[in-house]
């Protein structure tokens, strides 16, 4: 059927892109420009009237503040209190870092074996012990361990234990040896204690 209406049916279609193409083609088109009003539409006098006002008006520089005859009080923003303390809290901090900067630097020595500290009635003196220092005496007080059998009866696990509390000093019980220096000392044993580890 097509075969034999082929000529109507191309002038439809045609016909019909046309239709299409026309619509699309009004649809696309910019709206017509609307006018807006201007001050200028009114003519020259509008214009004329404010640049007059605008040079007669006097410049900010001549206006002068009210002159008060009495005491005058003026009250401080909400939040000069709060960042008057800031000025303050930064001002001692600049201070310090100055007086900081000022004093000559300090060497840091390495702990030092200082001469043996006596015994506490309540402890032994646990600085006998080779590579325990002043600081590591002061931790192991603050963690009541001031006897040698104490040190003597500590277990792997309670070595890993102290070392994460030591810090920098961590691994210095086991490298030391200090079980083993303890249970010497506690014993009494001084010749075995110095034949393996020095003189006390």
């Amino acid at each position: 059927m097509i075969s034999a209406n082929w000529l109507i049916f191309v002038v439809a279609l045609l016909v019909g892109i046309a239709i299409a193409y026309w619509l699309f083609a009004r649809a696309s088109k910019p709206a017509p420009r609307q006018h807006r009003p201007d001050v200028l539409d009114e003519g020259a006098a509008p214009a004329q009237r404010n640049q007059a006002l605008i040079d007669d008006a006097p410049p900010a520089a001549q206006f002068t503040a009210p002159v008060h005859s009495g005491p005058v009080h003026i009250d401080p923003p909400a939040m000069a209190g709060t960042m008057a303390g800031i000025g303050e809290v930064i001002a001692v901090a600049a201070q310090e870092e100055v007086d900081a900067a000022q004093t000559p630097p300090q060497t840091i020595a390495a702990e030092p074996e200082a001469a043996p500290v006596a015994a506490t009635p309540e402890g032994d003196d646990l600085r006998k012990i080779k590579g325990l220092g002043p600081k590591m005496l002061t931790l192991l007080q603050s963690l009541r361990i001031t006897r040698f059998e104490q040190i003597a009866a500590w277990t792997d696990a309670d070595l890993d234990d102290l070392d994460g509390k030591l810090g920098a000093f961590a691994g210095r019980p086991r490298r030391d040896n200090w079980v083993e220096q303890a249970r010497l000392l506690a014993s009494g044993d001084t010749g075995a204690y110095e034949g393996k580890f020095g003189k006390l």
